[in-house]
């Protein structure tokens, strides 16, 4: 091969490839690409690392294989529907007693007050919250973890229902099944109103060891020393006795009290024509077990109903210091009770929020 045909190869390939590269400056090219496609690799693992360490506590891992995510809210929403009653019973219990009040959230603000007056008597550890609606149970387990639980079926109003209306018969007839169910737990339970506050502690005046305690709904005065049996029928043929403070022990007798008021709501429901509520069933209850139930009237002095209290000034003068539970019954209406209180200086929340376990509502 001649010289000149040597010389001339190279300048054939020059002119046909328009991009010629060298064997070696092709694989002095691929590094850095290889390398930025490693690097970038690398980068996303580490960054999918981080994101899964993130979710990780909130992902769940279902039978199928799927991953599922749900949100911290769902989380804890879940965790409280599904807290049953035995639970926050054990939870909450001291001494096997508990202090109960069932509430729907228009009367958080009652509870919220009631619950500081509590405090102050160094009681509230007893207390659990039953929740008539989600919102209710929610809130109160946000602020107060395991002092709430709802026991369906969930009432789905929420309205603040009047007395005598059919909502609030709805509202309080639940009240008898859901003592009963705690009694059946084998606790003592201590059912209150929220519309109360505790000006001291009624433990102390619980004397015996009977089937239930319960308070006179009477305004007219009784002697001090009056008789702390079942008072005897009115005109309407039963007493009047109320149901917004009763005191019950795990017993046949206080069991039978409240499987009797729940087959009275039944024989006596609401109508338009007669708007019932859930207390003269309880009262037509006490009447018809008196012989076969241990019962004690509380002394009206520390236990005086709203028509007493906030109406006879004299009364509450000769009776000063011996009060221990105020009911603000004898009124109707949301905003007239929260009224009469603040007139009364009873409305604690409004200077003592934080005195309570939940703190000031918005």
């Amino acid at each position: 091969m001649s010289s000149a045909s040597l010389h001339q190869r190279p300048l054939h390939n020059l002119l046909t490839d328009p991009n010629p590269v060298s064997p070696r400056s092709s694989q002095t090219s691929q590094k850095p690409t290889s390398s930025l496609q490693y690097r970038t690799t690398l980068l996303l693992l580490l960054s999918l690392l981080v994101i899964l360490g993130v979710l990780y506590p909130y992902i769940q891992f279902p039978q199928n294989g799927f991953l599922s995510y749900t949100s911290k809210s769902n989380l804890f929403e879940s965790k409280w529907r599904d807290y049953s009653l035995p639970k926050a019973a054990a939870f909450v219990a001291k001494n096997n007693t508990l202090i109960v009040c069932i509430v729907s959230e228009p009367y958080l603000p009652f509870l919220n007050n009631w619950l500081v007056s509590i405090v102050r008597q160094k009681q509230h550890e007893k207390v659990l919250v039953i929740a008539e609606d989600y919102a209710t149970l929610f809130k109160v387990n946000e602020r107060w973890p395991g002092h709430a639980v709802l026991i369906p079926p969930v009432l789905m109003s929420q309205t603040a229902h009047k007395f005598g209306s059919q909502g609030f018969f709805n509202f309080t007839s639940r009240r008898p099944r859901h003592l009963l169910q705690i009694l059946e737990l084998g606790y003592n339970v201590m059912y209150n109103d929220v519309d109360m506050v505790w000006l001291a502690d009624p433990f102390q005046y619980l004397e015996g060891k009977h089937d239930i305690y319960f308070m006179d709904d009477m305004a007219a005065v009784k002697p001090l020393n009056h008789s702390h049996g079942l008072p005897p029928p009115g005109k309407k043929g039963r007493p009047y006795i109320c149901s917004c403070m009763i005191y019950l022990r795990p017993t046949n007798g206080a069991k039978l009290v409240l499987k009797k008021w729940i087959e009275e709501m039944q024989i006596q429901p609401w109508s338009r024509a007669k708007k019932a509520n859930d207390q003269p069933a309880f009262n037509w209850a006490l009447n018809k077990t008196a012989g076969q139930v241990d019962m004690y009237l509380l002394p009206q002095s520390g236990f005086p109903t709203g028509g007493l209290y906030f109406r006879n000034k004299t009364w509450v003068k000769e009776t000063k210091g011996m009060h221990v539970i105020i009911h603000n019954n004898y009124i109707v209406g949301f905003e007239k009770k929260i009224k009469r209180f603040r007139d009364y200086g009873l409305w604690l929340v409004d200077d003592y929020s934080s005195e309570s376990p939940l703190g000031r509502l918005e």
